[in-house]
């Protein structure tokens, strides 16, 4: 299978690109870098399978070419991270819906139907009061003044643009609405807990926690994502739906940094920040946000096989062998 993945040296888009490479794919990747790193792509740079066009999906005149030569595409190229969106929403505004309607475009012009995941967000709920999140609740967002909430905005507008192009031209599309997701090969530069919390235990820092630390989330690793995400996209019940992606069990950002901390047999004192210090007047949390996924083990069977604890552990041994090989 030919799969080209928009956004492959960020995160997530590099565990797909790997997990794919694993099955004897073929796999095309565009990143501009400018949140994705080549140290994510790496360890099969070399492989005869993979290839890399260094774009920007907003101007790439290779990606005609490259959804044509595709069956099956994720549209993960974003820009992404609470102080990515609140430094440069404009930027926000531009990549995340024009480069999607874009890729759209693109698909419907090439008269190829691939499969196609378009990748969107938890935060699309946004203010719904709700413990646990349905893909059928309500989507609760505030007033266009708020810009920390670009993001979310703009990740709606491509579930829109996403069936608006399903269901006009047939295209075989699933939303992903991704909640929190974890591990290797993640930085905390713009915002992500996890790795910040990490690295601060394992180099016996004080472990920053924004707000009263009361807020819950739930964490799921990427190597089950990228299961997930490989199952929906062939799937064609899933075609034509939004679909929560996630790991269902709960835990407060508090109770992250506690437990962060204890398995790293670390003595790292928890230092509380406010949001205002950390991020400005505009930036506003949510309290809980945690998937329901009865849609997605019902479409694919699927269940998460990594738990925190196991995530966490392995997270905390690969920092401490960065650690080593710098020294």
């Amino acid at each position: 299978m030919h799969v080209l993945i928009t956004g492959g040296a960020g995160f997530i888009g590099s565990h797909l690109a790997e997990h794919h490479l694993a099955t004897g794919d073929q796999v095309y990747v565009v990143d501009d870098l400018s949140t994705g790193s080549l140290t994510n792509l790496e360890p099969f740079r070399g492989h005869p399978g993979f290839r890399f066009a260094e774009a920007d999906i907003l101007h790439w005149n290779g990606l005609t070419q490259a959804v044509a030569w595709a069956d099956r595409i994720y549209h993960m190229a974003a820009v992404v991270g609470v102080k990515k969106v609140l430094e440069d929403p404009v930027a926000v505004m531009a990549t995340n819906m024009t480069g999607t309607e874009r890729v759209l475009r693109a698909i419907h012009a090439g008269g190829w139907n691939p499969q196609v995941i378009i990748a969107s967000t938890s935060e699309v709920y946004g203010f719904n009061p709700k413990r646990g999140f349905a893909e059928t609740d309500q989507i609760v967002l505030p007033s266009a003044g708020r810009l920390r909430w670009a993001y979310a905005v703009t990740k709606l507008a491509d579930e829109f643009l996403a069936f608006s192009y399903a269901r006009k031209y047939g295209l075989n599309i699933v939303v992903v609405r991704l909640f929190n997701t974890i591990g290797p090969n993640q930085v905390g530069h713009y915002g992500m807990v996890v790795p910040s919390f990490v690295r601060q235990a394992v180099n016996s820092e004080p472990v920053t926690i924004y707000g009263e630390g009361e807020q819950t989330r739930s964490f799921c690793d990427v190597r089950d994502t990228v299961v997930a995400l490989d199952s929906l996209a062939g799937c064609p019940e899933a075609w034509g739906e939004v679909v929560n992606v996630g790991n269902d069990q709960e835990i407060s950002i508090r109770g992250l940094a506690e437990l962060i901390v204890q398995r790293a047999r670390s003595a790292s004192p928890l230092q509380f920040i406010s949001y205002k210090d950390a991020y400005g007047e505009e930036f506003e949390d949510i309290s809980h946000r945690r998937p329901i996924l009865n849609k997605l083990y019902a479409l694919t069977g699927f269940a998460p096989r990594w738990t925190l604890n196991d995530t966490l552990d392995d997270l905390i041994e690969n920092e401490r062998a960065k650690n080593l090989r710098v020294a």
